[in-house]
């Protein structure tokens, strides 16, 4: 099937057009494409193909890991789910995010301001004056207009909706009809951002179809979808109710039969996802038509070494999956103790596997030693981690990662970021909409909708867990891929997986704590926990999360597998990225810094 991706056929036109407004001041280069060139359909559906191609967080030939549209840095790392991993010395710029240290010169954040407002926004907005203009023209009809408007509308929405993620209201707000975006303060009123995400995401929810027979090209349901992720991260669950009923009541999505389904390249655009950015690889030269912005997060060392480590999940995370006797979690006490781990203990060492109950989930979010990894062999721990002790026991989150029978089928053949494959991103699924609207009914005492939809995805999930029971603890190198034969029993669960139903809530602090344990557990390595924890903060006693206690708790506890971590202390400013100096001092009496970081 045919995937939404940049056609090469166009693909330098589209350049030379976009490519005076990569920053907000510059000067027109010589020789660019007019303008007018475009007023046609082929010519706008051009633009809008090159700007779907900023949606990925990878702009041209630029690798711009602070981009990613996946956050793994913003969401996941600054976070207690996972771990910068790696080493110390390489992509240092990520310890600083990671210690909720970040000055204001971190080119990390400069890399998703300037790919979400200096790129997407800014292709959005010439190509919502080359669609008014052509219209104008009568070369294309109202209603052909329109469509194109959806879509460009949705995208807009979407990157000023990662932008608001990570930088909160200090970002200026920039429409088609802005002549001099250097002019344009980020002082806004309360909910000025919000209102225009929502604006936008509004008219691509009234003028998008239910359907598209193109993947990757957004639906209704996709912009309401993103549209209540907006209003969920202020709290306003009386405006997101309606959206997510909307779309649960479409009856366009069902959850998929095994939770692995969400990731693996196979079942890519299923019947679960609301919204999926394509990914293609061996297209183009570097296979930029997939997600370079995790280009970084493979694993290093060993036998399947690629590059380059990073995004290891953390022990607290790992922690987070033991159940109790009922396959329920631990809530309060699942980090008391750790689930065993081999850190410190080389591969050709003995180490026997925990044999605690945990959920199924933990063994395809997390990659522990003894444990099959997907069809690559047995994780042989620490001669797969690129430096234990500084990036912990994990390997890089499996979630995003192929089979080794799709190595080069369908991961690169080109470049050194030799673990970039044709995984999409589901950047919006089913379960996030029920989870989603779980919460709504948590929030509204509604008990009985919480409880339902919190277990139709606890039942899903003990559809499936990973197989094969490893029976050997030492794992030399001459281990690989699977030992000899009666070494891996594959009859049996690789580990001792139990998930259970909740009984009936009986209050809503009860049924939010519910909630919030499974999204954690569904979402983990996802980018998404960071912005659930400081949304979390804002609800009344009794459902509200600590955001400044449960992460200086995790800095504090996880000294015990990183010392890196000494001395790391979250406060209430951490909750945003400062405004990057690099576009103050382009926009001098404009742009202010959040008051945060001082001015």
């Amino acid at each position: 099937m045919k995937k939404l991706a940049i056609i090469m056929a166009t693909f330098l036109l589209v350049v030379a057009f976009y490519s005076c407004s990569e920053e907000f001041l510059t000067k027109t280069p010589q020789a660019s494409t007019s303008e007018n060139v475009f007023y046609s359909e082929k010519g706008i559906d051009a633009l809008l193909t090159g700007t779907y191609g900023m949606v990925k967080g990878s702009a041209l030939w630029t690798v711009s890991w602070g981009a990613s549209i996946q956050n793994w840095t913003y969401g996941s790392v600054a976070s207690d789910d996972a771990y910068k991993g790696s080493e110390i010395t390489d992509q240092v710029p990520v310890n600083e995010i990671e210690r909720w240290e970040v000055v204001t010169t971190n080119n990390y954040p400069a890399e998703k301001w300037r790919l979400n407002l200096g790129m997407g926004v800014d292709r959005a907005n010439k190509t919502l004056r080359v669609i008014q203009a052509t219209e104008d023209a009568g070369t294309i009809t109202s209603a052909v207009a329109d469509r194109y408007r959806a879509e460009i509308r949705f995208l807009r929405g979407l990157f000023y909706f990662e932008t608001w993620l990570v930088f909160g209201d200090y970002i200026p707000i920039l429409d088609e009809n802005v002549t001099d975006p250097a002019q344009v303060s980020n002082q806004n009123a309360a909910d000025a951002v919000l209102n225009f995400i929502i604006a936008d995401l509004q008219y691509a929810a009234d003028k998008l179809p239910a359907t598209q027979a193109q993947p990757g090209r957004p639906t209704k349901w996709a912009a309401k979808a993103v549209a209540a992720r907006a209003y969920l991260q202020v709290l306003k669950y009386a405006e997101a109710k309606p959206l997510l009923n909307d779309i649960i009541a479409s009856g366009q999505f069902t959850l998929m039969p095994k939770f692995i389904d969400n990731f693996n390249i196979e079942t890519n655009n299923n019947n679960e996802s609301v919204f999926e950015i394509q990914a293609n690889v061996n297209d183009r030269n570097e296979s930029l038509n997939a997600e370079m912005g995790i280009g970084l997060n493979w694993p290093h060392g060993g036998d399947i070494g690629m590059c380059c480590g990073f995004h290891q999940p953390s022990q607290n995370l790992v922690n987070a999956f033991k159940v109790d006797a009922s396959g329920l979690p631990l809530f309060d006490t699942f980090n008391a103790t750790d689930l065993k781990n081999d850190q410190g203990i080389p591969s050709g060492n003995e180490f026997i596997p925990a044999t605690d109950p945990v959920d199924p989930r933990l063994d395809f979010t997390v990659s522990r030693r003894g444990i099959p990894y997907k069809d690559w062999g047995i994780n042989r721990g620490s001669d797969w981690i690129r430096k234990q002790s500084e990036g912990g026991p994990y390997l890089p989150t499996p979630k995003t990662f192929f089979n080794k029978a799709q190595r080069y089928s369908l991961s690169t053949t080109t470049g050194w970021q030799t673990g970039i494959n044709a995984n999409n991103h589901r950047y919006i699924r089913y379960a996030h909409i029920l989870l989603w609207r779980a919460e709504v009914a948590a929030f509204e005492n509604d008990l009985v909708t919480a409880h339902n939809l919190v277990n139709q995805i606890r039942e899903r999930a003990g559809n499936d867990m990973v197989m094969g029971k490893v029976n050997i603890y030492t794992l030399p190198a001459s281990v690989y891929p699977w030992g000899e034969e009666g070494d891996v029993d594959w009859d049996q669960p690789a580990a001792n997986y139990d998930i259970g139903l909740y009984p009936a809530f009986t209050t809503k602090e009860e049924a939010m704590r519910a909630v919030q344990w499974e999204q954690r557990l569904e979402f983990a390595t996802e980018g998404r926990r960071f912005f659930d924890l400081r949304r979390w903060d804002n609800l009344p006693a009794g459902m509200r999360v600590d955001m400044v206690a449960t992460l200086n708790a995790f800095a504090a506890g996880d000294l015990r597998i990183r010392p890196f971590m000494d001395g790391a202390v979250f406060n209430a400013k951490d909750k945003f990225q400062p405004v990057p100096q690099g576009q103050l001092d382009l926009q001098p009496g404009v742009l202010v810094q959040n008051p945060d970081y001082g001015q």
